[in-house]
């Protein structure tokens, strides 16, 4: 059985905090890296996150995020601090092909994604 499941988001004032939580099953997670994705209405999905030997952060996350992963629990969770009014999306986790490339996903042709959990600034 595979499954990814989000939880965790919600509606925050601008400059507060979430944490997202992430539950995931199935072999094929286990020796990849793992991260999370959000994405905005009108926008291709983005990765803003990893976790595998090391943490690598998008440019518009850096500095106010934290992605932590425990690999007893098969879990991934993203501490994002000092939320902005361009962070609500719908946000996922997913395995991460290339840590280091923060650009388009779907080249990579991932097609499993869970539901996801909505995000959502206000001010």
């Amino acid at each position: 059985q595979v499954r990814l499941v989000e939880s965790g988001g919600g509606s925050v004032q601008a400059g507060g905090s979430l944490t997202l939580s992430c539950s995931y099953s199935g072999r094929i997670f286990n020796a990849h890296a793992m991260g999370w994705y959000r994405q905005a209405p009108g926008k291709q999905r983005e990765l803003v996150a990893s976790s595998f030997a090391k943490t690598a952060y998008a440019d518009s996350v850096k500095g106010r995020s934290t992605i932590s992963r425990d690999y007893a629990k098969d879990t991934v969770e993203l501490q994002m601090n000092d939320l902005k009014p361009e962070d609500p999306a719908v946000y996922y986790c997913n395995i991460v092909p290339n840590p280091s490339y923060f650009g388009d996903p779907t080249i990579y042709g991932m097609e499993f994604w869970g539901k996801g959990t909505l995000v959502n600034v206000s001010s």
